[in-house]
Order: structure tokens, then sequence, then C-alpha cells
């Protein structure tokens, strides 16, 4: 008698065991489905196709996609004579259109994590490769591998934490993004070059913008609703990349201006130097440049 009651205790917590498996595979295989995610932004769901839940919101990444191949080319004397990590910021940004697109096409819960963990390794990565020593703790005694490795940890700790807690992601991307751009203005501020600070005060003023059009979606969409545009949230995209990327260039020229300036940096653009609402990059000078000249 014993022995059943044994059995059938066992029996009991073994089927206990198998629901609960089975609840949890339900429960993460759900967070994949569309729409389970709690954000909805203001343009009208399958309102085009219905395979995809935002229309302009998912095709609004199309700047993710096109301008890092670009920049990659443009930056191939930087990646070779500076640092080749520089074309790890270029793919990060495609991750971040590939899972924007992603989350805005299906509005799934995994979609929105992605989006917005993409963000947070850029801010992560940049803030590796581009912090002036000057503001290193002092224990690391300017030493930027020491950096990335604290921060790596750092970083994969955040990720975690934002994955279980995942109504935590947008504060602390808005509280990276503003002091971020802050930052930068304050940097501005020591470049003596006249032609990166007015590209520096653009990408500021293109930074708010952004900001208003993302905050503008959220809080007055039934206006734009009555208007037939609920598409502030693509026109952000547009504007955040641009932002994004052009901030990215400047902290490059800032970077080897002051930690390596014997390869005097330009700023240049493409495909016009002489525009100035071309395509930014970083030229820097070859350092066999200096032997080849006075060989000459």
């Amino acid at each position: 008698m014993n022995k059943l009651i044994v059995n059938n205790f066992y029996a009991s917590q073994l089927l206990d065991d198998c629901k609960q498996r089975i609840r949890t595979t339900k429960t993460m295989w759900s967070h994949l489905e569309r729409g389970s995610s709690p954000v909805d932004w203001c343009e009208s769901n399958y309102s085009i196709t219905p395979m995809i839940a935002e229309f302009v919101n998912t095709f609004s990444n199309v700047l993710f996609f096109l301008f890092p191949p670009v920049l990659i080319h443009l930056f191939q004397d930087y990646s070779k004579f500076v640092n080749p990590g520089i074309n790890i910021l270029w793919v990060l940004l495609m991750v971040v259109g590939i899972s924007s697109a992603y989350f805005h096409a299906t509005l799934s819960l995994v979609g929105q994590l992605l989006d917005e963990l993409a963000i947070l390794w850029v801010f992560v990565a940049a803030i590796m490769m581009f912090l002036p020593k000057r503001y290193f703790p002092t224990f690391l005694h300017g030493n930027r591998r020491q950096l990335t490795l604290y921060l790596s940890i750092l970083s994969l700790i955040s990720t975690a934490f934002l994955v279980m807690h995942p109504a935590a992601n947008a504060f602390a991307l808005m509280t990276l993004t503003i002091p971020a751009f802050g930052f930068l203005y304050k940097e501005l501020h020591r470049v003596k070059c006249a032609r990166v600070y007015r590209l520096g005060l653009r990408c500021v003023a293109v930074c708010l913008m952004a900001l208003f059009c993302w905050i503008v979606d959220r809080m007055f969409c039934d206006a734009w609703l009555s208007i037939n545009f609920p598409y502030m949230h693509g026109v952000w995209h547009v504007l955040i990349f641009i932002a994004s990327y052009t901030s990215l260039v400047l902290f490059a020229y800032v970077h080897v201006a002051e930690e390596r300036p014997d390869q005097k940096p330009q700023l240049k653009y493409w495909p016009v130097n002489e525009f100035e609402l071309g395509i930014p990059y970083v030229s820097i000078k070859h350092p066999c440049a200096r032997e080849k000249d006075l060989a000459i």
C-alpha cells in the first residue's frame, strides 16, 4: 500500500512537471506571435497588406540597409589604419534596421526586444570605441581594452535584465539617447574645425526633430489620425538614422583628432566634397605618406 502511494506521488509530480514545461514552452512561443508586444504605434495595423502590421514603419527602416555598405566603403582607410572596429558599428546599424523592420512587421515581443537591445549595443560599442580617455575611471589608467571588457560584462548583465523586464527598455534607451547627444554637443566646443562644428550642429538639430516625432506619435496619435497621417514614427526612423550615423562619424573624427593627431583627420563628403549635405566620412593621412613625400 505504501509503495502504491509513493508511486502515485511521483507520478503526480512528474505530471505536474510536464504541465509546467508545456506552459513554459507555450509562453516562450507566444512571445513570437504577432501582436504579442504591448507596444503599438499610431499607424493602423494591417491597413495596406495582411502580411505586415505597420507597413510604413517597417519600410521606413530602409536607410539602415542602404547607408552602412556605403559607409564601410568610405571608411576603408579608417578601418585599415585606425580601428577596424568601426565596421562593427555600421553592421550593428544594419542589425538595428533588421530588428526594427521585423518588430513593426509583426509587433511581436521578440521583435520589440531585438529592436531595443540592438540599439543598446550600438550605444555600448560606440562608448567602447570613442569615449575620450580623459573620461575613463582612474582605475583603468587609460586602458581601452579594460574599458571594453568591463562594458561588455555590464552590457551582458543589462541585456539579461532588459529581456526579463522589457518595460524598462524604453526608459533605458531614453536615458542614453539624450545624454549622448548632449555629450556630443559639449565635445563640439573642443573642435577647431568649422566644418566639423557645422555638421555637429546639424546632427543635434536632427536628433531633436527625431525625438519630437517620437513623442508626438505617442502622445497625439488621434490628431495625426484625424488628418490621415499616422506616420510620425516612420519619420522618426529616417531622422534617427541620420542623427545616429552622423554622430558616429563625428565621434570617429574626434577620436582620431585627440588620440592620433599625426594622422590629420579630415571631414569629407561623398559624392561631392564641397556639398556639405552629402554623406560625411572621415579621411585620414596615410601613415606612410610623409616618408613617401620625403623620398620624392
